[in-house]
C-alpha cells in the first residue's frame, strides 16, 4: 500500500469524511444530526458516506487502523458536547501526524529559509492563529444556531466557513515553515490558464445589468457585499499569482482527444 500524504486541507476533509462514517454508521445518527456536529451542510455527509465526494482519497483511509481510531475519537468528543467542529481540525492535525507519510524531504534553500530568531517564535504564533480561527468558528455555529432566518444563518456560517479556511491555511504554512520554507512557487498551472481565469471573473461581472446593493437593506446588503468583497479579493489573489513566477503554458500534458470512429 502506498504511503499516505495527506495535504493539511485533503486531511480536514478525509477527517470529516470518516468522522461522519463513524457518527452515522457507528453510532447510528441521522445524517442530519452527524452534519449538525461537524458543522457541515446534511448534503455533504450523504456525499461522504455514499463514496460520491473524496472517494479516491477517502479509500486509502478506511481500512486504516490508525485513522479510524482518530475518527471514533473525534466522533465521540463531538458525541460528548463542548468539543464543537473546530475537533475535526484538531483530528485531522493528528491525522497528517500519524497516518501521513514520513517520507524524507528536501532540505530548502538558503535564500527560503527563515531566521532563527523567526523559527523559534513562529510555531508559537501559529498555534495561536489556529486556536482563534477555532474559536470564532465555534462561536459562529453557536450564532447560526440561535439565528431565526435563513439568511443570518447564511450570514455566520459563511464566516465560520472563513475561519474554518483560514485555520486550514495556517495549518498548510506551519507545515512548510516547520521544514524552513518560506516561500514556495506554484505549481501545475500556467499564466494563461490565470489570466483566461481572470477574464472569465470579469464577464460575469459585467453580464449584472445593475449594482443591486444599493437597492437592498439589512443582512441582505451584508450578504451581497460580501460576495462583491470576495470577488475583488479573487482578482488581488489572481494578480497576484501572475506575478508570482508562472510558467507561460502549463507542464501538465492533457491526453489527446479521441476519434469518434475510435470510441
Amino acid at each position: 500500500m502506498a504511503e499516505l500524504a495527506p495535504s493539511p486541507i485533503v486531511s480536514v476533509q478525509v477527517m470529516q469524511a470518516l468522522v461522519a462514517r463513524e457518527l452515522v454508521n457507528g453510532f447510528g445518527l441521522p445524517e442530519r444530526q452527524a452534519a449538525a456536529l461537524l458543522g457541515i451542510v446534511p448534503s455533504s455527509v450523504s456525499q461522504y458516506l455514499s463514496g460520491k465526494r473524496l472517494a479516491p482519497t477517502l479509500s486509502a483511509y478506511v481500512d486504516n487502523e490508525a485513522a479510524r481510531r482518530l475518527a471514533r475519537q473525534t466522533a465521540q468528543e463531538l458525541m460528548a458536547g463542548g468539543a464543537g467542529p473546530h475537533a475535526v481540525l484538531e483530528g485531522a492535525i493528528r491525522l497528517g501526524e500519524q497516518v501521513g507519510s514520513r517520507a524524507a524531504r528536501p532540505a530548502p534553500r538558503a535564500s527560503e529559509a527563515l531566521g532563527p530568531e523567526l523559527r523559534r517564535k513562529v510555531p508559537a504564533w501559529l498555534r495561536k492563529r489556529i486556536a482563534g480561527e477555532q474559536n470564532a468558528v465555534a462561536e459562529c455555529m453557536r450564532l447560526a444556531q440561535r439565528s431565526r432566518d435563513e439568511l443570518t444563518r447564511a450570514l455566520f456560517r459563511q464566516i465560520a466557513s472563513d475561519s474554518l479556511r483560514h485555520a486550514e491555511i495556517v495549518a498548510s504554512l506551519a507545515a512548510y515553515l516547520d521544514r524552513g520554507v518560506a516561500s514556495s512557487a506554484p505549481t501545475g498551472i500556467s499564466r494563461i490558464e490565470v489570466e483566461r481565469l481572470i477574464a472569465r471573473e470579469h464577464e460575469a461581472e459585467a453580464s449584472s445589468e445593475i449594482d443591486l446593493g444599493p437597492e437592498l437593506g439589512g443582512v441582505m446588503r451584508i450578504l451581497w457585499e460580501s460576495m462583491e468583497a470576495d470577488e475583488k479579493k479573487h482578482e488581488q489573489i489572481l494578480q497576484l499569482l501572475l506575478g508570482s513566477g508562472l510558467a507561460e503554458r502549463s507542464s501538465v500534458r492533457t491526453p489527446p482527444r479521441r476519434s469518434r470512429a475510435a470510441r
